[in-house]
């Protein structure tokens, strides 16, 4: 059973280097898919640099254009060519500089652009009003957010000063931010990691290096600012990750036929513990949908996760291995289903700190559940070491998968004789279960009502036997011989000599 085992994980595609978790820049960290393979940090400099390039490219085609119509001009006015040209020469600077203040206006590189007083909307709102309002005037605040930001403030007394400057510069970035409803969602995430990036540099200088210091206060930063801004934030509509969910969630209902033998997963869900910590990981990675603040969500993965190598190491009575650990997490999404898995994957890597998704476990975890949203999307016959046409009949529900665990074959299900899936297998054995159980409580019932019958009539047995003994030998009561009265009168000398009183002499 072992070698074959052996055997199906070495022909097995469901496998990943753990290098090819790592950025693909070589700079250590953790990559993502989202991000084409890089870490956060190498993804949002190549981003940049794209973008710059994009904005360069644009000027000099306007440049190039406005020297074509200078030329153009020029050549149709040659009997004023001084004053047109002069002219001339003004007006493709002029398009260039309006063009270069629109491209400077529209990108958002700095978070100096937040706390600006100058803003425009700001500043409007505090002539009007005297103050910056809350972005949550518009609608009335749920009490989970009310109770972020009591326990933020609370947070941020202890550090006295700076947590009032921290606070200030917060709501000044949600203002900003309540401003730009109109921005795609990678654009609201680039104006959410400047934030942090900004803020995270402050906090460094101020804390003088200690970044553990750092990662307490932008924990809850980004607790109180993903906390207000879910709403708008998450599964936007400039995006199309409800149709991904949508294609993702039909896809995991299409292998519902997949078996944890074929993922070659390393779980006996016949020992209640390994059962025990399959269902509790289930539970985890659905309750991430529910959470609000990336950080938790994360925290929903890594617990998911810790359940998954629990129930590795419990099989095979030893440390699960990183190869042991994606098929059982490919196994444990495709039998969660997780409500809008994408929309979660994408909120995280939009608008978590970006430290948490390059090191750590949190960051490990996360980039094995993108992998293994991979593996599913693509996952075909070769991966699960059957044929093509084997393949396409389970996916079609033709036929349904059975597997024989002492030849370790596949058969199709409308073939195979004698062998059973292994779902049905545990199925009818829980069934067979309760029916012993079953006709044990029966024979249990049957033997107390026995019991209570020979008790019943051992009792009547018992009361006829004493009924017959009176009836046989009826008591008599005969009245005493010596009355009570002549009993005081009896003197001494008639008492019987056993008990007649003794006198000695001194």
């Amino acid at each position: 059973s072992s070698s074959i085992m052996s055997q199906r994980t070495e022909r097995r595609g469901i496998h990943v280097d753990q290098s090819d978790l790592l950025c693909k820049k070589g700079c250590g960290y953790y990559g993502n898919a989202a991000w084409q393979g890089l870490c956060s940090k190498c993804w949002r400099e190549e981003y940049q640099r794209v973008r710059q390039k994009q904005i360069q490219d644009d000027w000099a085609l306007a440049e190039k254009l406005q020297r074509e119509e200078e030329e153009a001009y020029a050549s149709s006015h040659a009997v004023h060519s001084q004053s047109p040209a002069g002219h001339a020469s003004l007006a493709p600077f002029s398009k260039f500089e309006e063009k270069k203040t629109n491209e400077k206006t529209r990108k958002v590189t700095t978070v100096k652009k937040f706390f600006s007083p100058s803003s425009r909307t700001a500043s409007k709102k505090e002539t009007q009003d005297g103050k910056t309002p809350s972005p949550s005037i518009s609608r009335h605040a749920s009490f989970d957010t009310d109770q972020v930001s009591k326990d933020f403030v609370e947070f941020l007394k202890n550090l006295h000063k700076p947590g009032r400057e921290i606070h200030k510069q917060c709501r000044a970035f949600l203002v900003n931010m309540s401003s730009k409803k109109d921005l795609s969602a990678d654009e609201l995430s680039e104006c959410v990691q400047d934030f942090y990036q900004s803020l995270a540099d402050r906090l460094m200088s101020h804390f003088k290096g200690s970044s553990e210091s750092v990662e307490q206060v932008m924990d809850q930063v980004e607790k109180y600012i993903m906390t207000r801004l879910y709403k708008s934030v998450f599964c936007p509509e400039t995006t199309d990750d409800e149709k991904k969910d949508l294609s993702t969630q039909k896809r995991i209902r299409a292998l519902h036929w997949v078996t944890i033998q074929m993922l070659c997963v390393s779980m006996d869900e016949e020992i209640p513990e390994v059962s025990e910590n399959v269902v509790k990981a289930i539970t985890d990675i659905i309750e991430m949908d529910s959470k609000r603040v990336p950080r938790d969500k994360l925290a929903c993965i890594t617990r998911c996760s810790k359940h998954i190598f629990s129930a590795i190491r419990i099989t095979k009575n030893e440390p699960a291995s990183a190869d042991d650990f994606l098929p059982a997490l490919i196994y444990i999404v495709l039998k969660a289903n997780p409500p809008r898995l994408q929309s979660n994957i994408q909120y995280i890597t939009r608008f978590c700190n970006p430290s948490r998704l390059m090191t750590g476990e949190d960051g490990y975890y996360f980039t094995n559940l993108c992998c293994a949203v991979a593996f599913i999307e693509k996952l075909d016959a070769q991966s699960l070491n059957l044929s093509p046409e084997e393949f396409e009949r389970y996916m079609s529900g033709q036929a349904s998968p059975r597997f024989s665990n002492s030849e370790g074959e596949w058969a199709d299900g409308a073939q195979g004789v004698g062998v059973t899936n292994p779902v049905l297998a545990q199925l009818n054995h829980n069934l067979e279960l309760l029916s012993g159980l079953c006709r044990q409580q029966e024979a249990v019932m049957e033997a107390a009502q026995s019991l209570q019958a020979d008790l019943l009539s051992w009792s009547e047995g018992v009361q006829r036997e004493v009924q017959g003994i009176l009836e046989k030998y009826p008591l008599e009561i005969k009245p005493s011989k010596v009355s009570a009265i002549d009993a005081n009168n009896v003197d001494n000398e008639n008492l019987p000599s056993p008990i007649k009183p003794q006198v000695f002499a001194g």
